[in-house]
């Protein structure tokens, strides 16, 4: 006898209430919502990853159900290679059309409401290429041509970056090539580099487009060489292709100085009215020794606003001095309104992998929140003249624990954490800017974060800046250069870089204990809410479990928090959604608390950045599915998107 025959016996021997009680319930209706788009990789130009769509509130969010799944199909077609590729994107909705690009820059449109693929576009990258960021498309570009008719071809467009360098437009209607830009609808953007590989330089975030230009940045290989290719940003006409500008960030390092690289891998953000492109550069080449680049090293390390039309620079603010810690600036520079002290000021909210958040004016660069300069460790490698001091906002305080005892190891056992005790005794670990060296020095937090290139979200009605950290160890040992070809075969699994031309190598290695745990204490992953009218921290919460990192830890470690790539979004309604840690969900905060209210479970790791929107009604949360190879997590290559069931009513 079936669920459904033995109800129905059962209330027919009661009454009709209980017949009515018995029976199915239809789902409750869901007030239809006002249409709401998500036209940029960070929601606006200006990055806030903020939605006005308020149907889904902290009341109903524990009704989300999966609407409907996306298969890029990248599994099936690049199932050997995925391990080395990252489906870190975050797809676009505008004008009607969801855009979304895969970890081997497949570009595809999808009905908003179904997840029906539309049209598609391979541009045929070749999946063996091993790339030093793996193969990732973290999002493309929509941009509507104001002078071409409405009904012509290309008048919107696509702009998809690739890992091997290209920029391709794409007639946003068809998904076919525009022919009038640069070749058949391709620009070489690393056209007259040369390369040492195939995999030394690659493009892995959304290029930006303001007043008809095309701005794009790229992605060098670390840690290879002290004269690297240069890290210059490039602009082309939106319509044509042609080249407009380039951008050296080490144009003005000085004489003397030899090194590359300083180049914006991170995203870009925007001020159309201001006619202001924001670059987020790194450092200058190699990571972790700068005897060969004395000084501040130009515009590395900095936040840059440069005019879109031309290229110049009409300000930078530098976050690390000569920096050799791999202390690049990693995320999206995000434009708001910020109150603090009472005075609304055009900012900048810049995250760092310091843990820390600079807050600058637009318009200047002039700290909004003051800036402090304090002394830091010294005494680096031969030859490595130090910054004497590196820059500290006054606020928020540190998000990131910047200091590490041997007496604070973790681990689950007496032996577990004795061999971490050991590990962090024979280091060296002064804080914060504790310059590597041939003994082996601590980076806390580690270079990947703090923050990382998922950024931060700002509901700025709110002056809420809601942000994710990863909190880990790494151990940076320099090697004589002489020594580094026998290092690199005694350590075949360890990282370890020559910095040709540098009297030093490198050896990069996360400190965990012999179980694989982390060597300093939990959380490894949180969720921060700073209130930018006073700067304060309202409440920090562990972000992500260990269940899919070692299964059946869970019980013994709770919801302990786990590193993550990939960053939140708000919501009108006052929830934050976000992927991110190294398990398999999507979960929903309450924005006011902090308090989990919901998780969905996901076919595979969720670390990107997810998106909100309106269609025909109904406010859907749509995040990629399809994991982070360096992370180790279950690669796949579905989208999902959840929304409430049940039918819309007016």
């Amino acid at each position: 006898m079936t669920v459904l025959t033995r109800c129905a016996a059962t209330c027919a021997a009661v009454s009709l209430l209980a017949i009515a009680a018995c029976a199915p319930r239809p789902s409750a209706a869901v007030a239809a919502a006002p249409e709401a788009d998500w036209p940029y990789y960070g929601g606006d130009a200006g990055g806030q990853r903020y939605s006005s769509a308020a149907q889904i509130t902290p009341a109903n969010v524990a009704g989300l159900k999966v609407a409907w799944t996306y298969s890029t199909g990248e599994l099936a077609r690049n199932g050997a290679e995925i391990e080395h590729a990252a489906f870190e994107n975050t797809p676009i909705l505008a004008e009607g059309r969801l855009y979304v690009c895969s970890q081997f820059n497949l570009a595809a449109a999808l009905d908003p409401g179904t997840g029906r693929e539309i049209w598609r576009h391979d541009p045929k990258v070749d999946p063996t290429v091993r790339y030093p960021n793996d193969n990732v498309c973290r999002g493309v570009t929509f941009w509507r041509d104001p002078e071409a008719p409405a009904g012509a071809a290309c008048a919107a467009r696509v702009f998809l970056p690739t890992v091997d360098r290209r920029l391709i437009a794409l007639d946003a209607a068809t998904g076919a090539p525009c022919p009038g830009f640069g070749k058949g609808g391709t620009v070489d953007v690393g056209l007259g580099v040369l390369l040492e590989r195939k995999g030394q330089m690659q493009i892995t975030s959304p290029p930006v487009v303001v007043n008809g230009v095309v701005v794009v940045g790229s992605s060098i290989d670390d840690n290879q060489r002290v004269e690297e290719i240069s890290g210059v940003v490039r602009a082309y006409d939106a319509r044509t292709g042609a080249p407009r500008w380039a951008f050296d960030p080490l144009a003005g390092a000085g004489p003397g100085v030899k090194a590359g690289a300083a180049n914006v891998w991170a995203p870009m953000s925007a001020d159309p009215a201001r006619g202001l492109v924001f670059l987020p550069t790194s450092s200058a080449s190699p990571d972790f020794f700068g005897g060969l680049r004395p000084g501040n090293n130009g515009m590395a390390n900095s936040v840059v606003a440069v005019d879109a039309a031309t290229g110049q620079p009409r300000w930078s603010f530098q976050t690390t001095h000569h920096d050799v810690w791999d202390y690049d600036v990693p995320a999206q520079p995000t434009l708001g309104d910020v109150a603090y002290g009472g005075r609304a000021t055009p900012a900048v909210i810049q995250a760092t992998k310091q843990g820390l958040i600079f807050t600058l004016a637009r318009e200047t660069g002039a700290p909004v929140i003051p800036v402090e300069e304090r002394r830091v460790p010294q005494g680096g490698a031969p030859g490595e003249p130090l910054s004497p001091t590196q820059p500290f906002p006054t606020a928020p305080r540190p998000l990131s624990p910047m200091e590490i005892a041997p007496e604070d190891a973790y681990g689950l056992t007496p032996w577990d954490r004795g061999a971490c005790r050991r590990l962090i005794e024979g280091a060296r670990r002064e804080g914060i800017y504790t310059p590597p060296s041939l003994q082996g020095t601590i980076l806390y937090p580690f270079t990947g974060g703090g923050m990382n290139w998922g950024g931060l979200a700002f509901d700025a009605g709110r002056q809420v800046v809601y942000v994710n950290t990863s909190s880990a160890l790494h151990l940076v040992t320099l090697i004589p250069a002489d020594k580094v070809k026998a290092t690199q075969q005694a350590e075949m699994d360890t990282e370890v870089s020559a910095q040709r031309g540098a009297p030093y190598g490198m050896k990069r290695e996360v400190l965990r204990s012999p179980l694989g745990l982390p060597c300093n204490p939990p959380p490894w992953g949180q969720l921060h809410a700073v209130d930018m009218r006073t700067g304060k921290v309202l409440w920090e919460v562990p972000l992500g479990t260990t269940r899919d990192l070692a299964p059946g830890s869970q019980l013994l470690l709770g919801d302990i928090g786990v590193p993550g790539f990939g960053g939140p979004i708000a919501t009108a309604s006052g929830l934050v959604f976000i992927g991110a840690a190294m398990d398999n969900y999507l979960r929903a905060f309450d924005g006011a608390t902090g308090r989990e209210l919901w998780k969905g479970r996901l076919p595979a790791g969720g670390q990107a950045t997810p998106m909100t929107y309106v269609w025909k009604g109904r406010q859907y949360v749509v995040i990629a599915a399809g994991g982070h190879g360096k992370s180790g997590t279950k690669p796949g290559d579905q989208v999902v998107a959840f929304a409430l069931p049940g039918p819309l009513r007016p």
